[in-house]
């Protein structure tokens, strides 16, 4: 995977010494219930799309603000030394989107290090539509997660922990943050509308902390990694 770290879609806010610990849960339909759901099969899913909000008391015509389509296309993930970076080819976009230690002393290329947690500096959600991710080489992951509302706090992410089995599909406006590959390398393919709004929360700007993405396993089950 190539990424030209000075072309990143964002560049990371950094400088706290906190991080706030989500618990971690193994993904089900059930406890994914208001989130989104596992994927068995990517093919032909299909992706909810928003229609375009009304900006006053004159309603969107019928049959338009909904006719932007879905993108699709790999969306590649590689931690470098003790940072993660990524490309989704879906829309052009390149990310920086964690670290393994505290990012003033993790490198940034290298060898990957051993890691136990991810550390999370931003969110988003799409207003727009949801997003499907489908581990193609059955990588498993994790992704922390939260419910509807502007006012998120850390406290209200969970993270998930996906065996690499299915895929994930997260609904509109629902809150996600990275999604971490317990793996040095992961892709997945990526259906999401094409629009592709996002609103975001930084952590530590607004929080004075990191996310923090216990990579597993989770108690139960599950809890054997692939």
């Amino acid at each position: 995977m190539s990424v030209d770290t000075d072309i990143l879609s964002y560049p990371p806010t950094t400088g706290v010494r906190r991080a706030h610990q989500t618990p971690l849960v193994a993904a089900s339909d059930a406890s994914l219930a208001g989130y989104g759901c596992l994927v068995d099969d990517p093919h032909g899913y299909a992706i909810e799309i928003v229609r375009w909000p009304a900006q006053g008391w004159r309603p969107v015509d019928a049959g338009s603000g909904d006719q932007g389509g879905v993108a699709e296309g790999l969306f590649e993930f590689a931690w470098r030394g003790q940072t993660l970076y990524a490309r989704n080819h879906a829309v052009a976009d390149s990310y920086l989107f964690g670290w393994s230690a505290w990012p003033e002393e993790a490198a940034a290329d290298g060898p990957p290090a051993k890691r136990e947690r991810a550390l999370i500096w931003r969110a988003n959600y799409h207003p727009d539509g949801g997003q499907m991710i489908w581990p193609v080489n059955g990588e498993s992951f994790v992704v922390p997660l939260a419910l509807p509302g502007d006012d998120v706090t850390p406290e209200r992410f969970v993270s998930f922990w996906c065996d690499g089995s299915c895929g994930l599909y997260v609904r509109p406006n629902v809150w996600h943050g990275a999604f971490v590959p317990h793996a040095d390398t992961a892709t997945f393919l990526d259906r999401q509308g094409r629009v592709h709004a996002r609103v975001s929360v930084d952590f530590p700007k607004e929080f004075s902390c990191y996310l923090a993405v216990p990579l597993g396993p989770p108690p139960g089950p599950k809890a054997q990694l692939p």
